[in-house]
């Protein structure tokens, strides 16, 4: 079922979190503008009838009921902007003076807010008045009031738009979460969907994009990337596994028959020490075969080394000088340029081993009398390595292929692991060099960019 996961999902919860500071963030604002518009009103009609009434009680106690009158009268005639009412109950029950057409019977709190009627204007009418109800003395009633219909009409309409406000802010936010959680879950479920189907062993499985571009587009891009790569790492690994298998078929059945022809050959010390030197000579291949694999193993999972500061001028001189007798041994021109002052950061025997599985492969590959090439210069913010030779070089289809571990090129002829250009990728992508496999016309030209 779809809806229970949308109801139990993280958009929805957040959109709920939303609605609810959104319809504080309103309630806030109508409570500033209630304070604003009605409240402190409010308080201010107050004060001036506290003053009114102040006053009138001081004219009583003064001048008498009948002067208490008159000033009533002259107050509701000379009222400007509200309304000013009163009524003056006598002891007994009797309406002296009165300008309301009905008030409370029966005295309670001081201060009443309450829909009175009048006839100030000579016709009955209902208005909304804040009243002060006070004893006077000798048991008159006083009420002093003003008339509030505007604050009361804007009370109104604040408590309304409050109401109608936090309900259609409640009824469009559940909609508007609803929709966009499962929207949101459509997409998600996409993305699920491919990582179960990567779970179950199908590593053939994408996400599918949407195409606009979005944030999940760019995550399902992301993905896609991340399963390609996975893809691509677990087809290298049965490939290698498959390698592996093959590699060490020869060197261990060549073992095995040397070991058999040294239990064989009985007392004769000269067969038993060929037998011995050939069957040394297939451990020590088979030993260099797996210090190769667990150095390119380290390369690619393991931590990173220290990095210094390497001169790589004089690194490169050293390379030259272990490879120069076996090109003069081939009868072959040893071209190298090498800019001075060059320096990279990284480590200093992965760069060496890099060089020199290039400048080994180069030797072996180019023919004799041959030419080989080094070249160091700076380039941009690093520095270019160049390894050429006139060789058979590799076909362009094969270029990716010969980094992977075992892998060697079928017109290659020269002997050997497969594992050589493999460690140099390796070591290439632990100093985020980029290493790049060109058409030296004829032969093979390899380049190492280094990133200052």
């Amino acid at each position: 079922m779809i809806w229970p996961g949308v109801l139990r999902s993280l958009t929805l919860r957040l959109t709920l979190v939303y609605m609810a500071l959104f319809s504080a963030s309103v309630g806030i604002m109508l409570a500033v503008t209630y304070v604003g518009g009605v409240w402190r009103p409010l308080r201010q009609v107050e004060a001036t009838i506290t003053r009114d009434a102040d006053a009138l009680v001081g004219v009583y106690r003064a001048q008498g009921r009948d002067a208490l009158i008159r000033a009533l009268e002259r107050r509701s005639a000379g009222a400007r902007g509200r309304l000013a009412y009163h009524v003056l109950i006598a002891p007994n029950g009797a309406v002296v003076a009165a300008n309301l057409a009905d008030w409370p019977a029966v005295r309670g709190e001081e201060w009443v807010r309450y829909e009175f009627g009048t006839y100030a204007t000579g016709t009955e009418e209902e208005h909304e008045a804040v009243v002060r109800d006070l004893v006077l003395p000798g048991g008159y009633r006083l009420l002093v009031g003003l008339d509030t219909e505007d604050l009361d009409e804007r009370e109104d309409l604040i408590f309304e738009a409050l109401s109608w406000g936090a309900g259609m802010s409640l009824v469009l936010g559940l909609i508007g979460g609803l929709v966009m959680t499962y929207a949101v879950s459509q997409r998600l479920d996409r993305i699920n969907r491919a990582a179960r189907a990567v779970i179950a062993g199908d590593l053939s499985g994408r996400v599918a994009l949407h195409g606009s571009g979005d944030d999940f587009d760019q995550l399902s891009a992301t993905l896609n990337e991340m399963l390609a790569r996975i893809e691509g790492l677990v087809a290298s690994i049965s490939r290698v596994s498959d390698n592996i298998a093959h590699e060490l078929r020869t060197p261990l059945t060549r073992l095995r028959a040397e070991l058999e022809e040294l239990a064989a050959a009985g007392d004769d010390p000269e067969e038993v020490r060929a037998r011995t030197g050939a069957a040394l000579e297939e451990a020590a291949r088979l030993q260099s075969m797996f210090d190769a694999l667990l150095r390119i193993a380290r390369l690619q999972s393991g931590p990173r080394g220290e990095s210094v500061l390497v001169d790589l001028s004089a690194l490169l001189e050293d390379v030259v000088d272990l490879h120069r007798p076996a090109a003069e041994d081939r009868s072959q021109d040893f071209a190298v340029a090498i800019a001075p002052g060059l320096a990279v950061q990284g480590d200093r025997d992965l760069v060496f081993q890099m060089v020199s599985n290039l400048l080994d492969n180069a030797v072996k590959f180019a023919p004799v009398g041959g030419t080989v090439r080094l070249d160091a210069q700076p380039a941009g913010n690093g520095v270019e390595v160049t390894v050429a030779d006139n060789g058979p070089g590799i076909a362009p289809d094969e270029r990716s292929r010969v980094l992977e571990r075992f892998y060697r090129s079928p017109g290659g002829g020269a002997e050997g692991f497969g594992l050589g250009l493999s460690l140099v990728a390796a070591a290439a992508e632990r100093h985020q060099a980029e290493l790049r496999l060109e058409d030296a016309q004829p032969g093979l030209k390899v380049t190492i960019r280094f990133r200052s």
